[in-house]
């Protein structure tokens, strides 16, 4: 399906029970647009992921621009200026680094760490993904990146980026749902709203 269809037939779905089948069928389930008729390569990508993190491999979803072939939200092709947006969905794994934000937010309110007004504002943007079941560590102050996750975060993401993995010469990027549930209603949201945007036109 290309951008134009894809467009059309999601302005043709009504109701909400039409649009939540329209984007699990399209946008969540089947083999991503990078991976296409590469199914052993798109394994091993999900499998060196869910190694690294101790998940379940089927835990580890490409969304996006990547999984779709195009990104309906700036209705711009993928290309390789795109990134390959990972979804991790794992509640284990979301626990995990909620508990190392635990111990920074109990230092920052002891006043044992100095954060910048910038900083600041960042963390308080990550907290509100938080709230919706979305952890992503690119919204997290730099001195607690560094810290915490430069090795088992950034570091890792950066390895298998640009020629270094399945996915081919593309940045990959992740962020981890505390469980489909959240994984699923945040990404009916979006493209909720975008249908509501192209509806409005």
């Amino acid at each position: 399906m290309n951008l134009q269809d894809f467009l059309q037939s999601l302005c043709n779905s009504q109701g909400d029970d039409e649009l939540i089948d329209y984007c699990r069928k399209y946008v969540i389930h089947g083999t991503p647009y990078i991976f296409i008729d590469r199914e052993d390569e798109y394994y091993e990508f999900r499998k060196r992921i869910a190694s690294k993190f101790k998940i379940i491999f089927n835990e580890v979803f490409v969304t996006g621009s990547a999984k779709l072939g195009f990104s309906a939200f700036k209705q711009k092709e993928f290309d390789y200026e795109s990134d390959i947006d990972v979804a991790i969905v794992s509640t284990k794994l979301y626990e995990e680094f909620l508990e190392s934000i635990r111990s920074y937010q109990m230092e920052l309110r002891k006043a044992r760490r100095s954060v910048t007004e910038k900083e600041l504002k960042m963390y308080h943007s990550f907290l509100e993904y938080v709230a919706i079941g979305w952890i992503r560590p690119d919204k997290l102050p730099l001195s607690f990146q560094i810290r915490d996750l430069k090795n088992n975060w950034f570091e890792f993401f950066k390895s298998i980026s640009y020629n270094q993995s399945e996915v081919g010469d593309y940045k990959v990027s992740a962020g981890i749902f505390k469980s489909y549930l959240h994984f699923e209603e945040y990404t009916i949201s979006g493209i909720r709203d975008l249908r509501n945007s192209l509806t409005i036109k």
